[in-house]
């Protein structure tokens, strides 16, 4: 009887624990719409910082993190850190780093990028977050919004979790990590 009373609980506990989980994770609140995997990521141009015509398909045959933000987006900010690590890891020959602003002005994500020393390829949506044809295209309803696209162009993932990102594109770090934790 104490077993199947010591089993019951366990189970409860588990149970707990899952949905508490579930719940925490931010995706499933803010990242329900984004596209999903296998999706064809949808062509756009931008401009970058120094005025240069960027397109989506200029990155074919690398796998791309694309990131929606803005500098007066504390979240994204928060995620500054982790981009920048996630980027030096990263061999450059094999992955782009692309981030488009939804700033209210070019000069405010200029000053931002500039001052943070932000690398990747740098763009700027001028329409803003509500009325970016950018942004609906890949159903950004919060940022930071993060996509990593496949060498082929389509979506390997969609989140708002740069770890997520992060350990997509290095599972065996991540592997590693897990083991030396055991």
């Amino acid at each position: 009887m104490k077993k199947w009373i010591l089993l019951s609980l366990a189970l409860l506990f588990s149970a707990g624990l899952f949905a508490q989980n579930a719940v925490e994770d931010p995706d499933m609140k803010y990242a329900t719409d984004l596209l999903k995997k296998g999706t064809p990521a949808p062509d756009f141009i931008l401009n970058d910082i120094e005025g240069n015509s960027v397109s989506i398909k200029d990155f074919l045959g690398k796998k791309v993190v694309l990131v929606f933000w803005a500098s007066w987006c504390p979240d994204c900010r928060a995620e500054v850190p982790e981009l920048k690590e996630m980027q030096a890891k990263a061999d450059p020959e094999k992955v782009a780093f692309v981030s488009i602003s939804f700033d209210r002005t070019d000069e405010a994500w200029k000053k931002y990028v500039l001052e943070n020393e932000l690398g990747g390829v740098q763009l700027f949506d001028a329409s803003g977050k509500k009325d970016s044809a950018v942004g609906d295209a890949y159903h950004v309803k919060w940022i930071p919004s993060l996509y990593l696209i496949d060498e082929k162009g389509k979506i390997q993932l969609g989140t708002v979790v740069a770890s997520k990102v992060a350990n997509a594109l290095h599972p065996k770090k991540q592997v590693m990590k897990l083991q030396q934790a055991e």
